[in-house]
């Protein structure tokens, strides 16, 4: 993406949570937890409070850890309802200005507003009208990020959270990039970030050294990326409107899981993200799909289809174990655990909208 680019990147500050402290003046000033189960048994946090976060307590975190860290925090069953509500309102401001929209989320997104509806030319200063806007029309404070690429400016808006904005020009670009600690880089988990430390590619700087051919050996694909990243190159548009054939999320982990129980709260926490992944779609799958990398690189999946659209962080969740545990748990030392969903649109005719749910059709079939 060259310089004449105008990137944005909104993040809505702790989403969740920010909105039931909204809603909630009990809740207000106090360490709160968006998901989780009853008193913090089972589940993961779907979000924190700022106040929360003071405590070390951080989304896709096992709630009983969250317990740990905060004995007195909060758990609030989550209103996604409350909060697709509030996207929609954020989604219309943005629409005064550019209808060039990437939602990463139901709580940011990617806005090109190279050419802006209003002519206001200033990117920082459209970047301040929308967060103004947000806070007189929600109540709630977003951060920003503006540059000319949507790697920089998602960067950026992390910088001065919450409620801030940070700018950085394409001549600061390949210096800022320089100073980035590689774990900030797209792509870079902890296995790959204890990689790179453990090669002494602490910085962005350090990964500039090494020659392209070397980051592949190192890396495979995603060196190519570091290699022109670390360079200020992200050729990367803002797509507004992308087809979805399967959506998930894999982790892989810096040492052997052998226990179900490690199992299955590293599932919880991917399970989480898919879920959040899938409203920001507003999608629907039929065919949920477990991926499964052990310890010798030996690698399987297993899926499970439902005559009927599901996107409940419950079923995926559930599903995602019970396929783990038909996979045999015996012996087995576990290095990835991924989630996807499959089959948005392959809805089966017999299945038909009845009011707020689909209800399957009675049908006779012979054998």
């Amino acid at each position: 993406m060259d310089a004449t680019h105008k990137i944005i990147h909104i993040d809505m500050d702790a989403f969740y949570a920010s909105v039931e402290q909204r809603d909630n003046p009990d809740y207000r000033g106090k360490p709160i937890v968006v998901g989780g189960g009853p008193e913090g048994r089972g589940g993961v946090v779907a979000a924190a409070s700022y106040e929360a976060r003071k405590f070390g307590i951080r989304s896709a975190m096992p709630s009983k850890k969250a317990v740990q860290l905060c004995p007195h925090v909060i758990f609030v069953y989550p209103r996604f309802a409350a909060y697709r509500e509030v996207s929609r309102q954020i989604r219309e401001i943005f629409h005064r200005y550019t209808d060039i929209i990437e939602p990463l989320s139901l709580d940011e997104a990617y806005l090109d507003v190279t050419h802006d509806k209003l002519n206001i030319g200033s990117a920082i200063d459209i970047a301040k009208l929308i967060r103004k806007q947000i806070k007189e029309e929600t109540g709630l404070t977003a951060s920003a990020g503006v540059s000319s690429s949507k790697f920089v400016a998602k960067i950026a808006s992390d910088i001065n959270k919450p409620d801030g904005l940070t700018f950085i020009g394409p001549s600061k670009i390949e210096a800022f990039m320089e100073k980035l600690p590689v774990e900030k880089f797209f792509g870079v988990g902890k296995v790959t970030a204890d990689k790179m430390k453990g090669m002494g590619l602490h910085t962005g700087a350090d990964l500039k050294k090494l020659s392209e051919d070397e980051l592949v050996k190192h890396f495979g694909k995603s060196g190519r990326f570091f290699y022109k990243i670390v360079r200020g190159i992200d050729n990367r548009i803002v797509q507004p409107d992308r087809e979805t054939k399967s959506l998930g999320a894999e982790d892989t982990f810096s040492y052997d899981l052998r226990t179900e129980e490690e199992m299955n709260e590293e599932l919880d926490k991917i399970a989480l993200i898919v879920f959040e992944r899938l409203k920001k779609y507003d999608l629907k799958g039929r065919t949920i799909t477990l991926k499964v990398k052990y310890h010798d690189f030996k690698q399987i999946t297993r899926n499970h289809s439902f005559p009927y659209p599901v996107g409940d962080l419950e079923t995926i969740a559930q599903t995602a174990k019970d396929l783990l545990l038909k996979s045999g748990l015996e012996n087995v030392k576990v290095r990835l655990l991924g989630i996807s969903l499959s089959n948005f649109n392959e809805i089966p005719e017999r299945i038909v909208e009845k009011g707020n749910y689909r209800q399957l059709k009675l049908f006779s079939t012979d054998f």
